[in-house]
């Protein structure tokens, strides 16, 4: 299928200011009402929209072009500056969901984790532990390169079993008037085959920030790998002012890859949020033309995926409701 591109020869360069950060993260399950219930208690119990059709101009992406599925959008209901983004579940209705690619840890290619933010995390983590969610990594604090900022993280899992990581920056929220407790969206974590390439592609598309440049291993994750051991990874946390953040890493030896089919169980795409999906989209290779859901009362949903190094399921995303 050929590729859509709009505009871009008379674009090479893309408007930071059409772009808005990572607005959401899509999260493949297998039963809708029992994820809408775990993603309240990390405090997303807003929903933006709760649409049930066709999603069109995913030819590029997978088997078919069309799939039928359920999409519910997620927000949280005490959002800040360090939880802006929100959570998009999807389950596919004309056939099973996909399965989450085998063997899936961490940082390999694909979409890896969803993370929040919330202020007391040790909290949040213990909370959900003893309501009988699965515990994946106990609450630890670290100083990350290259500016010492200090962070204290955890992991969890949802029902389908999605890595969700719960992180608290310390030394970023003192002095922040925030209610203990979950906020949203920090960032979302994918693996890639080159960083540096990675990063200059989205510094066009307005990722212009950089918390933390580490390079290292991270042994807590060992427990995930089959080997036991988790891999040498450099990764950056790179931000943009009008939303949610975002964490390519790099594994060394390069990583497989675990991209999955699309609408799998767990984390599978990103959307990054557009006032104007045209404007955003110039100099950008795009899979299909843009698609428009139509949600009702004068609402809709449009978006366009499109090619990023690595061809992780992004796309572009312009909420009119």
């Amino acid at each position: 299928m050929l590729a859509y591109r709009a505009m871009q020869c008379n674009h090479p360069h893309m408007s930071t200011a059409a772009t808005l950060g990572v607005d959401h993260i899509g999260v493949g399950v297998s039963d809708m009402e029992r994820s809408r219930a775990f993603w309240a208690e990390l405090g997303f119990s807003e929903v933006a929209f709760d649409y049930q059709g066709p999603l069109s101009g995913l030819g590029a992406l997978g088997d078919r072009d069309t799939v039928e599925a359920r999409v519910m959008m997620l927000r949280s209901t005490t959002p800040t500056v360090f939880g802006p983004g929100g959570v998009k579940l999807v389950q596919t209705t004309d056939a099973a969901p996909p399965p989450m690619p085998d063997g899936m840890a961490w940082g390999e290619r694909g979409v890896c984790e969803v993370c929040v933010h919330a202020q007391g995390q040790a909290r949040v983590y213990e909370r959900l532990v003893a309501a009988g969610h699965a515990a994946l990594m106990e609450p630890i604090t670290s100083p990350l390169d290259p500016y010492g900022t200090l962070c204290s993280l955890s992991y969890v899992a949802d029902p389908d079993g999605t890595k969700i990581e719960i992180i608290e920056w310390l030394d970023l929220e003192n002095g922040w008037p925030f209610q203990d407790g979950p906020q949203g969206v920090n960032h979302v974590a994918f693996g890639v085959a080159d960083l540096e390439r990675t990063r200059a592609f989205y510094k066009r598309l307005g990722f212009t920030g950089m918390v933390f440049d580490s390079d290292g291993v991270f042994e807590p994750m060992g427990p995930w790998f089959a080997s036991g051991e988790a891999p040498r990874m450099k990764m950056s946390l790179l931000t943009n002012p009008w939303g949610a953040g975002m964490e390519p890493v790099e594994s060394f030896p390069p990583s497989p890859d675990k991209r999955g089919a699309w609408g799998h169980l767990g984390p599978f795409d990103f959307g990054i949020g557009v006032r104007n999906l045209e404007l955003a989209a110039r100099g950008l290779e795009l899979r299909s033309e843009p698609q428009t859901i139509d949600l009702g009362g004068g609402a809709s949903w449009r978006y366009a995926y499109f090619v990023d190094p690595d061809d992780t399921p992004v796309y572009l995303s312009e909420a009119r409701y």
